[in-house]
Protein backbone atom coordinates (compact mmCIF):
# COMPACT_ATOMS: atom_id res chain seq x y z
CA UNK A 1 0.00 0.00 0.00
CA UNK A 2 0.85 4.06 -0.74
CA UNK A 3 2.04 5.65 2.72
CA UNK A 4 -0.11 8.44 3.45
CA UNK A 5 0.63 11.53 5.04
CA UNK A 6 -1.08 12.63 7.53
CA UNK A 7 -2.43 9.18 8.12
CA UNK A 8 -5.96 8.96 10.83
CA UNK A 9 -7.92 10.27 7.61
CA UNK A 10 -10.19 7.02 7.65
CA UNK A 11 -11.49 8.34 10.61
CA UNK A 12 -12.80 11.93 9.61
CA UNK A 13 -15.89 12.91 9.57
CA UNK A 14 -16.21 14.77 5.80
CA UNK A 15 -18.64 15.61 3.64
CA UNK A 16 -19.13 17.41 0.19
CA UNK A 17 -15.88 17.63 -2.01
CA UNK A 18 -13.35 16.60 0.77
CA UNK A 19 -15.79 13.04 1.20
CA UNK A 20 -14.94 12.84 -2.42
CA UNK A 21 -11.33 13.41 -1.82
CA UNK A 22 -10.99 10.88 1.24
CA UNK A 23 -12.39 8.43 -1.48
CA UNK A 24 -9.53 9.29 -3.73
CA UNK A 25 -7.16 8.64 -0.87
CA UNK A 26 -8.65 5.35 -0.42
CA UNK A 27 -7.98 4.25 -3.94
CA UNK A 28 -4.41 5.79 -4.26
CA UNK A 29 -3.80 3.78 -0.61
CA UNK A 30 -5.12 0.40 -1.88
CA UNK A 31 -3.69 0.36 -5.46
CA UNK A 32 -0.47 2.46 -5.71
CA UNK A 33 2.50 0.41 -4.00
CA UNK A 34 4.58 1.18 -1.37
CA UNK A 35 6.97 2.97 -3.77
CA UNK A 36 4.53 6.01 -3.55
CA UNK A 37 3.96 8.70 -0.85
CA UNK A 38 0.81 10.54 -1.12
CA UNK A 39 0.16 13.78 0.49
CA UNK A 40 -2.54 15.32 1.08
CA UNK A 41 -4.84 18.02 2.65
CA UNK A 42 -8.03 16.63 3.56
CA UNK A 43 -7.33 17.18 7.15
CA UNK A 44 -7.96 21.19 7.01
CA UNK A 45 -11.55 20.87 6.11
CA UNK A 46 -12.93 21.23 9.52
CA UNK A 47 -11.16 24.00 10.89
CA UNK A 48 -10.69 26.23 7.94
CA UNK A 49 -12.24 26.99 4.56
CA UNK A 50 -10.15 25.15 1.73
CA UNK A 51 -8.06 22.22 1.51
CA UNK A 52 -5.73 22.39 -0.57
CA UNK A 53 -2.37 20.96 0.45
CA UNK A 54 -0.15 23.64 -1.33
CA UNK A 55 -1.55 26.23 -3.20
CA UNK A 56 -4.49 24.52 -5.66
CA UNK A 57 -3.22 21.58 -5.17
CA UNK A 58 -5.36 18.68 -3.27
CA UNK A 59 -2.98 16.00 -3.53
CA UNK A 60 1.31 15.67 -4.01
CA UNK A 61 2.49 12.03 -4.93
CA UNK A 62 6.21 11.49 -4.22
CA UNK A 63 8.24 8.40 -5.76
CA UNK A 64 11.72 6.59 -4.74
CA UNK A 65 13.74 9.10 -6.63
CA UNK A 66 11.76 12.69 -4.77
CA UNK A 67 10.18 12.92 -7.78
CA UNK A 68 6.91 14.62 -7.44
CA UNK A 69 3.16 14.60 -9.15
CA UNK A 70 0.46 17.30 -8.04
CA UNK A 71 -2.73 16.00 -8.32
CA UNK A 72 -5.53 19.00 -8.78
CA UNK A 73 -8.91 17.35 -7.96
CA UNK A 74 -12.11 18.60 -9.39
CA UNK A 75 -15.91 17.83 -8.63
CA UNK A 76 -18.52 18.76 -10.46
CA UNK A 77 -18.85 20.55 -13.86
CA UNK A 78 -16.48 22.38 -15.56
CA UNK A 79 -16.93 24.39 -18.38
CA UNK A 80 -15.05 24.49 -21.41
CA UNK A 81 -13.93 27.70 -22.83
CA UNK A 82 -11.36 29.06 -25.21
CA UNK A 83 -9.11 29.61 -22.62
CA UNK A 84 -9.20 26.13 -21.20
CA UNK A 85 -11.24 24.77 -18.46
CA UNK A 86 -12.71 27.18 -16.29
CA UNK A 87 -14.61 25.88 -12.66
CA UNK A 88 -16.93 28.09 -11.01
CA UNK A 89 -17.31 28.67 -7.67
CA UNK A 90 -20.09 30.58 -5.71
CA UNK A 91 -17.87 34.16 -5.67
CA UNK A 92 -15.52 33.22 -8.45
CA UNK A 93 -14.59 31.60 -11.49
CA UNK A 94 -11.22 29.88 -11.47
CA UNK A 95 -9.31 28.81 -14.81
CA UNK A 96 -7.97 25.45 -13.88
CA UNK A 97 -5.13 25.18 -16.25
CA UNK A 98 -3.66 28.63 -14.99
CA UNK A 99 -4.12 27.85 -11.34
CA UNK A 100 -2.72 24.48 -11.50
CA UNK A 101 0.67 25.94 -13.81
CA UNK A 102 1.02 28.40 -10.78
CA UNK A 103 1.17 26.07 -8.23
CA UNK A 104 3.59 23.72 -9.99
CA UNK A 105 5.65 27.29 -10.50
CA UNK A 106 5.52 27.87 -6.78
CA UNK A 107 6.45 24.27 -5.75
CA UNK A 108 9.26 24.47 -7.93
CA UNK A 109 10.45 27.63 -6.79
CA UNK A 110 10.22 26.14 -3.18
CA UNK A 111 12.55 23.32 -3.93
CA UNK A 112 15.36 24.45 -5.74
CA UNK A 113 16.16 26.65 -2.52
CA UNK A 114 16.90 22.54 -1.22
CA UNK A 115 19.75 21.55 -1.22
CA UNK A 116 20.16 18.83 -3.81
CA UNK A 117 16.69 19.30 -4.69
CA UNK A 118 17.48 21.46 -8.14
CA UNK A 119 16.76 18.71 -10.70
CA UNK A 120 13.78 17.38 -9.56
CA UNK A 121 10.43 17.12 -11.60
CA UNK A 122 7.19 18.42 -10.85
CA UNK A 123 4.34 16.75 -13.13
CA UNK A 124 0.68 17.78 -12.80
CA UNK A 125 -2.08 15.92 -13.44
CA UNK A 126 -6.12 17.00 -13.73
CA UNK A 127 -8.45 14.31 -11.94
CA UNK A 128 -12.23 15.71 -12.67
CA UNK A 129 -14.01 12.18 -11.75
CA UNK A 130 -17.58 13.61 -12.29
CA UNK A 131 -16.80 15.28 -15.78
CA UNK A 132 -16.21 14.34 -19.37
CA UNK A 133 -14.08 16.69 -21.25
CA UNK A 134 -15.12 17.08 -24.80
CA UNK A 135 -12.14 18.79 -26.43
CA UNK A 136 -9.52 17.88 -24.45
CA UNK A 137 -6.67 19.66 -27.22
CA UNK A 138 -8.18 22.86 -26.14
CA UNK A 139 -8.67 22.10 -22.22
CA UNK A 140 -5.17 23.64 -21.81
CA UNK A 141 -3.66 20.82 -20.38
CA UNK A 142 -1.97 18.21 -22.56
CA UNK A 143 -4.80 15.12 -22.92
CA UNK A 144 -2.74 12.63 -21.37
CA UNK A 145 -2.70 14.80 -17.72
CA UNK A 146 -6.18 14.75 -17.58
CA UNK A 147 -8.43 11.92 -16.14
CA UNK A 148 -11.94 12.58 -16.65
CA UNK A 149 -15.31 10.48 -15.83
CA UNK A 150 -14.41 8.04 -18.89
CA UNK A 151 -10.73 7.06 -17.32
CA UNK A 152 -11.46 7.81 -13.56
CA UNK A 153 -10.75 3.80 -13.26
CA UNK A 154 -7.41 4.36 -15.15
CA UNK A 155 -6.52 7.39 -12.23
CA UNK A 156 -3.56 5.40 -10.37
CA UNK A 157 -2.41 3.61 -13.56
CA UNK A 158 -2.01 6.94 -14.95
CA UNK A 159 -0.69 8.19 -12.33
CA UNK A 160 2.26 4.97 -12.85
CA UNK A 161 3.05 6.03 -16.31
CA UNK A 162 3.32 10.06 -15.39
CA UNK A 163 5.70 9.32 -12.60
CA UNK A 164 7.53 6.23 -12.01
CA UNK A 165 8.38 4.43 -9.02
CA UNK A 166 12.35 5.23 -9.85
CA UNK A 167 15.09 4.32 -7.53
CA UNK A 168 16.03 5.07 -3.86
CA UNK A 169 17.98 8.56 -4.02
CA UNK A 170 19.18 10.57 -1.32
CA UNK A 171 16.98 13.69 -2.61
CA UNK A 172 14.17 11.72 -1.14
CA UNK A 173 14.93 12.37 2.41
CA UNK A 174 14.77 16.31 1.77
CA UNK A 175 11.67 16.31 -0.14
CA UNK A 176 9.81 14.57 2.36
CA UNK A 177 11.10 17.35 5.22
CA UNK A 178 10.07 19.74 2.66
CA UNK A 179 6.75 18.35 2.22
CA UNK A 180 6.25 17.35 5.67
CA UNK A 181 7.24 21.32 7.09
CA UNK A 182 5.01 22.26 4.44
CA UNK A 183 1.72 20.58 5.77
CA UNK A 184 2.59 21.45 9.30
CA UNK A 185 2.88 17.93 10.40
CA UNK A 186 4.73 17.01 13.93
CA UNK A 187 4.75 13.14 15.29
CA UNK A 188 2.62 13.25 17.99
CA UNK A 189 5.23 12.70 20.77
CA UNK A 190 1.50 11.80 23.03
CA UNK A 191 0.51 9.02 20.96
CA UNK A 192 0.17 5.38 22.89
CA UNK A 193 3.78 3.89 23.91
CA UNK A 194 4.77 1.75 20.33
CA UNK A 195 2.30 4.01 18.03
CA UNK A 196 5.02 6.55 16.97
CA UNK A 197 4.12 6.02 13.55
CA UNK A 198 0.70 8.03 13.91
CA UNK A 199 0.80 11.92 13.04
CA UNK A 200 -1.59 14.22 13.53
CA UNK A 201 -2.15 17.55 11.77
CA UNK A 202 -0.74 20.85 13.46
CA UNK A 203 -3.86 22.99 12.11
CA UNK A 204 -3.17 26.70 10.95
CA UNK A 205 -1.98 28.57 14.09
CA UNK A 206 -0.78 25.60 15.47
CA UNK A 207 1.43 26.23 18.44
CA UNK A 208 4.08 24.21 17.37
CA UNK A 209 4.33 26.74 14.30
CA UNK A 210 3.75 30.07 16.42
CA UNK A 211 5.82 29.58 19.26
CA UNK A 212 8.73 29.28 17.25
CA UNK A 213 7.93 32.21 15.08
CA UNK A 214 8.59 34.80 18.50
CA UNK A 215 11.88 36.49 17.90
CA UNK A 216 13.34 37.56 21.33
CA UNK A 217 17.00 37.34 22.50
CA UNK A 218 17.73 36.10 24.42
CA UNK A 219 14.92 33.35 23.54
CA UNK A 220 13.14 32.46 26.77
CA UNK A 221 9.58 30.96 26.30
CA UNK A 222 7.05 30.49 28.83
CA UNK A 223 3.98 28.09 27.47
CA UNK A 224 1.32 27.74 29.51
CA UNK A 225 -1.10 25.15 27.40
CA UNK A 226 -3.85 22.89 27.81
CA UNK A 227 -3.69 19.11 27.28
CA UNK A 228 -3.91 19.07 22.94
CA UNK A 229 -2.62 22.21 22.50
CA UNK A 230 0.42 21.01 21.37
CA UNK A 231 3.07 21.68 24.00
CA UNK A 232 4.93 18.29 23.43
CA UNK A 233 5.00 18.73 19.49
CA UNK A 234 6.47 21.97 19.95
CA UNK A 235 9.35 20.52 22.16
CA UNK A 236 9.82 18.15 19.24
CA UNK A 237 10.13 20.54 16.99
CA UNK A 238 12.66 22.58 18.95
CA UNK A 239 14.57 20.08 19.36
CA UNK A 240 14.59 18.34 15.92
CA UNK A 241 15.10 21.95 14.83
CA UNK A 242 18.30 22.63 16.93
CA UNK A 243 19.88 19.15 16.38
CA UNK A 244 19.58 19.64 12.27
CA UNK A 245 21.20 23.14 13.12
CA UNK A 246 24.25 21.99 14.46
CA UNK A 247 23.40 22.42 18.07
CA UNK A 248 23.06 20.40 20.98
CA UNK A 249 19.33 19.87 23.02
CA UNK A 250 18.46 18.83 26.31
CA UNK A 251 14.78 17.98 26.74
CA UNK A 252 13.75 16.99 30.86
CA UNK A 253 10.27 16.18 31.83
CA UNK A 254 8.84 15.02 34.72
CA UNK A 255 7.02 11.50 33.83
CA UNK A 256 9.85 8.62 33.09
CA UNK A 257 7.18 6.90 30.32
CA UNK A 258 6.98 10.13 28.38
CA UNK A 259 11.24 10.94 28.55
CA UNK A 260 11.23 7.10 27.25
CA UNK A 261 9.12 7.51 24.07
CA UNK A 262 10.20 11.09 23.66
CA UNK A 263 13.86 9.33 23.06
CA UNK A 264 12.57 6.77 20.67
CA UNK A 265 11.89 9.35 17.84
CA UNK A 266 13.75 12.13 18.10
CA UNK A 267 16.94 12.51 16.06
CA UNK A 268 20.57 11.92 17.72
CA UNK A 269 22.56 15.15 18.75
CA UNK A 270 21.28 16.05 22.25
CA UNK A 271 19.70 14.43 25.24
CA UNK A 272 16.25 13.30 26.51
CA UNK A 273 15.56 12.72 30.16
CA UNK A 274 12.69 12.68 33.16
CA UNK A 275 14.23 14.90 35.83
CA UNK A 276 15.60 12.34 38.91
CA UNK A 277 17.23 10.27 35.23
CA UNK A 278 18.70 13.49 34.26
CA UNK A 279 20.38 14.00 37.60
CA UNK A 280 21.16 10.21 38.45
CA UNK A 281 23.01 10.75 34.94
CA UNK A 282 25.16 13.41 36.53
CA UNK A 283 26.36 11.34 39.15
CA UNK A 284 27.04 8.21 36.84
CA UNK A 285 29.07 10.45 34.96
CA UNK A 286 31.60 10.72 37.60
CA UNK A 287 31.36 7.43 38.60
CA UNK A 288 28.85 7.50 41.30
CA UNK A 289 26.16 4.41 41.35
CA UNK A 290 23.06 6.37 43.62
CA UNK A 291 21.89 3.65 46.08
CA UNK A 292 17.89 4.41 45.98
CA UNK A 293 17.25 1.87 48.91
CA UNK A 294 18.06 4.83 51.48
CA UNK A 295 15.57 6.54 53.17
CA UNK A 296 14.21 9.64 50.98
CA UNK A 297 15.81 8.42 47.89
CA UNK A 298 14.70 10.75 45.55
CA UNK A 299 15.20 13.75 47.90
CA UNK A 300 18.88 12.74 48.48
CA UNK A 301 19.35 12.20 44.90
CA UNK A 302 18.01 15.65 43.92
CA UNK A 303 20.44 17.19 46.80
CA UNK A 304 23.84 15.16 45.72
CA UNK A 305 23.34 16.40 41.83
CA UNK A 306 23.14 20.11 42.72
CA UNK A 307 25.93 19.71 44.74
CA UNK A 308 27.66 19.12 41.99
CA UNK A 309 29.59 22.00 39.57
CA UNK A 310 28.51 22.16 35.97
CA UNK A 311 31.21 21.11 33.72
CA UNK A 312 31.86 22.41 30.03
CA UNK A 313 30.19 19.09 28.36
CA UNK A 314 27.28 19.36 30.34
CA UNK A 315 25.72 23.00 28.61
CA UNK A 316 23.67 22.73 26.07
CA UNK A 317 22.58 25.18 23.31
CA UNK A 318 18.82 24.82 23.51
CA UNK A 319 17.09 23.39 26.94
CA UNK A 320 13.60 22.19 26.91
CA UNK A 321 11.86 21.44 30.24
CA UNK A 322 8.33 19.63 29.43
CA UNK A 323 5.78 19.06 32.36
CA UNK A 324 6.89 21.83 34.08
CA UNK A 325 3.83 22.18 36.50
CA UNK A 326 5.65 19.16 37.74
CA UNK A 327 8.73 20.58 38.98
CA UNK A 328 9.68 23.22 42.45
CA UNK A 329 11.51 25.90 42.29
CA UNK A 330 14.98 24.20 43.14
CA UNK A 331 14.15 21.59 40.30
CA UNK A 332 14.12 24.69 37.87
CA UNK A 333 17.42 26.33 38.91
CA UNK A 334 19.13 22.61 38.96
CA UNK A 335 17.87 22.02 35.19
CA UNK A 336 18.35 25.40 34.09
CA UNK A 337 21.92 26.36 34.93
CA UNK A 338 22.83 23.23 32.28
CA UNK A 339 22.21 26.07 29.66
CA UNK A 340 24.63 28.34 27.91
CA UNK A 341 24.32 32.07 27.70
CA UNK A 342 23.25 32.32 24.80
CA UNK A 343 20.63 28.74 24.39
CA UNK A 344 17.20 28.69 23.60
CA UNK A 345 14.99 27.64 26.66
CA UNK A 346 11.39 26.76 26.54
CA UNK A 347 9.18 26.40 29.75
CA UNK A 348 5.81 23.98 28.75
CA UNK A 349 3.83 23.79 31.59
CA UNK A 350 -0.44 23.27 31.52
CA UNK A 351 -1.87 24.15 35.45
CA UNK A 352 -4.94 21.84 35.05
CA UNK A 353 -2.89 18.66 35.38
CA UNK A 354 -0.65 20.07 38.58
CA UNK A 355 -1.11 16.79 40.27
CA UNK A 356 1.10 17.56 43.21
CA UNK A 357 -0.21 21.20 43.77
CA UNK A 358 3.08 22.50 43.32
CA UNK A 359 3.32 26.06 42.67
CA UNK A 360 3.96 27.49 39.94
CA UNK A 361 8.33 28.07 39.35
CA UNK A 362 9.08 32.14 39.04
CA UNK A 363 10.87 32.72 35.55
CA UNK A 364 11.39 36.50 35.45
CA UNK A 365 11.66 38.33 32.33
CA UNK A 366 10.46 35.62 30.85
CA UNK A 367 7.83 35.79 27.86
CA UNK A 368 4.58 33.55 28.21
CA UNK A 369 2.15 32.37 25.68
CA UNK A 370 -0.62 30.76 26.30
CA UNK A 371 -2.77 28.17 24.42
CA UNK A 372 -6.29 26.75 25.76
CA UNK A 373 -7.28 25.56 22.25
CA UNK A 374 -7.45 21.40 22.56
CA UNK A 375 -6.47 19.82 19.18
CA UNK A 376 -6.49 16.40 20.33
CA UNK A 377 -9.53 15.20 21.86
CA UNK A 378 -12.63 15.63 20.13
CA UNK A 379 -15.70 18.20 20.56
CA UNK A 380 -17.87 15.39 22.58
CA UNK A 381 -14.44 15.21 25.14
CA UNK A 382 -14.23 18.81 25.36
CA UNK A 383 -17.68 19.27 26.62
CA UNK A 384 -17.73 16.78 29.41
CA UNK A 385 -14.34 18.96 30.07
CA UNK A 386 -15.92 22.37 30.29
CA UNK A 387 -18.21 21.07 32.23
CA UNK A 388 -16.27 19.25 34.76
CA UNK A 389 -14.25 22.84 35.27
CA UNK A 390 -17.65 24.26 35.74
CA UNK A 391 -18.90 22.25 38.44
CA UNK A 392 -15.09 22.75 39.97
CA UNK A 393 -15.71 26.82 39.77
CA UNK A 394 -13.01 26.70 36.98
CA UNK A 395 -13.27 29.03 34.14
CA UNK A 396 -15.13 27.06 30.97
CA UNK A 397 -12.35 28.29 28.35
CA UNK A 398 -10.98 25.06 26.33
CA UNK A 399 -11.83 25.54 22.58
CA UNK A 400 -12.13 22.08 20.85
CA UNK A 401 -10.44 22.22 17.58
CA UNK A 402 -9.63 18.89 16.65
CA UNK A 403 -10.47 17.94 12.98
CA UNK A 404 -12.03 14.04 14.26
CA UNK A 405 -15.34 13.85 14.98
CA UNK A 406 -15.14 11.30 18.08
CA UNK A 407 -17.73 9.13 19.58
CA UNK A 408 -20.21 10.76 21.93
CA UNK A 409 -18.62 10.16 25.94
CA UNK A 410 -20.23 7.54 27.71
CA UNK A 411 -20.74 6.48 31.45
CA UNK A 412 -21.33 3.28 33.32
CA UNK A 413 -21.50 3.09 37.34
CA UNK A 414 -21.14 0.09 39.56
CA UNK A 415 -22.04 0.06 43.02
CA UNK A 416 -19.22 -2.33 44.21
CA UNK A 417 -16.38 -4.31 43.64
CA UNK A 418 -18.03 -7.09 41.68
CA UNK A 419 -19.42 -4.60 39.37
CA UNK A 420 -16.66 -2.57 38.88
CA UNK A 421 -14.51 -5.45 37.15
CA UNK A 422 -17.94 -6.05 35.12
CA UNK A 423 -18.25 -2.86 33.82
CA UNK A 424 -14.79 -2.33 33.39
CA UNK A 425 -15.13 -4.83 31.23
CA UNK A 426 -18.49 -3.48 29.55
CA UNK A 427 -16.56 -0.82 28.89
CA UNK A 428 -13.67 -2.11 26.46
CA UNK A 429 -16.68 -3.93 24.88
CA UNK A 430 -17.55 -0.79 23.68
CA UNK A 431 -14.55 0.39 22.29
CA UNK A 432 -14.28 -2.94 20.63
CA UNK A 433 -17.83 -2.89 19.25
CA UNK A 434 -16.99 1.16 18.27
CA UNK A 435 -14.19 -0.83 15.65
CA UNK A 436 -11.07 0.07 18.10
CA UNK A 437 -8.76 -3.01 18.42
CA UNK A 438 -6.85 -3.71 21.88
CA UNK A 439 -3.60 -1.72 20.67
CA UNK A 440 -5.70 1.14 20.10
CA UNK A 441 -7.19 1.07 23.70
CA UNK A 442 -6.06 1.79 26.92
CA UNK A 443 -7.00 1.03 30.25
CA UNK A 444 -6.91 3.90 32.96
CA UNK A 445 -6.96 3.45 36.32
CA UNK A 446 -8.02 6.88 38.34
CA UNK A 447 -6.00 5.25 41.48
CA UNK A 448 -2.47 4.61 41.50
CA UNK A 449 -1.34 1.30 41.65
CA UNK A 450 -1.27 0.46 45.66
CA UNK A 451 -5.08 1.84 45.88
CA UNK A 452 -6.18 0.52 42.28
CA UNK A 453 -8.43 -2.96 42.07
CA UNK A 454 -8.33 -3.52 38.11
CA UNK A 455 -4.57 -3.19 37.70
CA UNK A 456 -3.69 -5.75 40.14
CA UNK A 457 -5.23 -8.06 37.50
CA UNK A 458 -3.31 -9.63 34.25
CA UNK A 459 -6.66 -10.41 32.64
CA UNK A 460 -10.30 -9.08 32.19
CA UNK A 461 -12.44 -11.51 30.86
CA UNK A 462 -10.57 -12.53 27.38
CA UNK A 463 -8.69 -9.63 27.15
CA UNK A 464 -4.88 -10.10 28.74
CA UNK A 465 -3.58 -6.50 30.35
CA UNK A 466 -0.15 -5.72 28.79
CA UNK A 467 1.43 -3.39 31.79
CA UNK A 468 4.99 -2.11 33.20
CA UNK A 469 6.89 -4.97 35.31
CA UNK A 470 9.01 -1.97 37.20
CA UNK A 471 11.69 -2.97 35.41
CA UNK A 472 14.30 -1.53 32.23
CA UNK A 473 16.42 -3.66 29.58
CA UNK A 474 20.03 -2.70 28.88
CA UNK A 475 18.98 0.14 27.01
CA UNK A 476 17.26 1.52 29.62
CA UNK A 477 13.32 1.04 28.20
CA UNK A 478 10.34 0.04 30.35
CA UNK A 479 9.74 -3.93 29.93
CA UNK A 480 6.15 -4.36 30.19
CA UNK A 481 3.91 -7.89 30.38
CA UNK A 482 2.57 -9.50 27.55
CA UNK A 483 -1.17 -8.09 26.80
CA UNK A 484 -3.32 -6.75 23.99
CA UNK A 485 -4.32 -3.54 26.40
CA UNK A 486 -2.34 -1.31 28.33
CA UNK A 487 -3.61 -0.63 31.53
CA UNK A 488 -1.35 1.71 33.59
CA UNK A 489 -2.68 4.47 36.44
CA UNK A 490 -3.51 7.83 35.18
CA UNK A 491 -0.53 9.84 36.67
CA UNK A 492 1.59 7.25 35.04
CA UNK A 493 -0.17 7.83 31.86
CA UNK A 494 0.37 11.48 31.95
CA UNK A 495 1.69 12.77 29.02
CA UNK A 496 -0.05 10.23 26.74
CA UNK A 497 -2.72 9.46 24.82
CA UNK A 498 -4.61 6.59 22.83
CA UNK A 499 -7.23 6.86 20.23
CA UNK A 500 -9.65 5.05 22.76
CA UNK A 501 -9.37 4.95 26.51
CA UNK A 502 -11.07 3.72 29.76
CA UNK A 503 -10.89 5.73 32.68
CA UNK A 504 -12.53 3.51 35.36
CA UNK A 505 -12.77 3.37 39.07
CA UNK A 506 -13.51 7.03 39.25
CA UNK A 507 -14.14 6.92 43.27
CA UNK A 508 -14.23 9.97 45.35
CA UNK A 509 -16.03 11.89 47.71
CA UNK A 510 -15.62 15.47 46.45
CA UNK A 511 -14.92 17.28 43.81
CA UNK A 512 -12.30 19.10 44.99
CA UNK A 513 -8.52 20.01 43.11
CA UNK A 514 -7.30 16.48 43.47
CA UNK A 515 -10.43 14.67 41.93
CA UNK A 516 -10.29 17.50 39.23
CA UNK A 517 -6.69 17.49 38.13
CA UNK A 518 -7.12 13.42 37.80
CA UNK A 519 -10.61 13.81 35.71
CA UNK A 520 -8.33 16.37 33.69
CA UNK A 521 -5.74 14.01 33.24
CA UNK A 522 -7.65 10.54 32.22
CA UNK A 523 -10.29 12.65 30.53
CA UNK A 524 -7.80 14.13 27.94
CA UNK A 525 -5.89 10.99 26.92
CA UNK A 526 -8.50 10.27 25.06
CA UNK A 527 -8.19 11.11 20.93
CA UNK A 528 -11.67 9.50 19.53
CA UNK A 529 -13.60 7.57 22.26
CA UNK A 530 -14.06 7.83 25.65
CA UNK A 531 -15.69 5.64 28.74
CA UNK A 532 -15.66 6.78 32.25
CA UNK A 533 -16.68 3.95 35.15
CA UNK A 534 -17.61 5.82 37.51
CA UNK A 535 -18.91 4.69 41.59
CA UNK A 536 -22.28 5.25 41.96
CA UNK A 537 -22.22 7.50 44.99
CA UNK A 538 -19.73 9.82 42.54
CA UNK A 539 -21.75 9.71 39.51
CA UNK A 540 -24.62 10.65 41.86
CA UNK A 541 -22.52 13.78 43.25
CA UNK A 542 -21.51 14.97 40.24
CA UNK A 543 -25.60 15.58 39.19
CA UNK A 544 -25.76 17.27 42.71
CA UNK A 545 -23.29 19.58 41.59
CA UNK A 546 -25.15 20.31 38.22
CA UNK A 547 -28.32 20.53 39.78
CA UNK A 548 -29.97 24.28 39.84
Amino acid sequence: MARIIPDGWEALAVTGAAARERDTLALMARQLGEDYTVYHGVHWTRLEHGHAIFGEADFIIVNRSGNLLVIEQKNGLLEETADGLLKHYPERRKLVPLQMARTRDALLSRLKSRPGCQDLRVEILLYCPDYHVQHPHTAGLLPERIVDARRAGQLCGVIRSLLPAGDDHSTVQQVHRFLQDLVELEPDVSALMGQASALVTRVAGGLAHWARCIEMHPFRLRVRGTAGSGKTQLALAEYRASVEAGRRPLYVCFNRPLADHFQQIVPAGGRVASFHQFCDQRLRARGTAFDYRQPDAFDRLVQQAASLLVEPAELFDALIIDEGQDFTESWATLVLRHARPDARLLWLEDPLQNVYDRPPVALPDWVTLRAGTNFRSPPSVVRVLNHLLELGGLPRDIAAASPLAGDEVEFLTYANAAELLARTKDALRLCWSAGFRAQDTVLLSYHGRQRSTVLRFDKLGQERLRSFTGSYDLFGSPIYSEGEVLSDSVLRFKGQSAPAVVLTEIDFAALDRVALVRLFVGITRARLKLVLVLAEHTAQLLTRLQAP
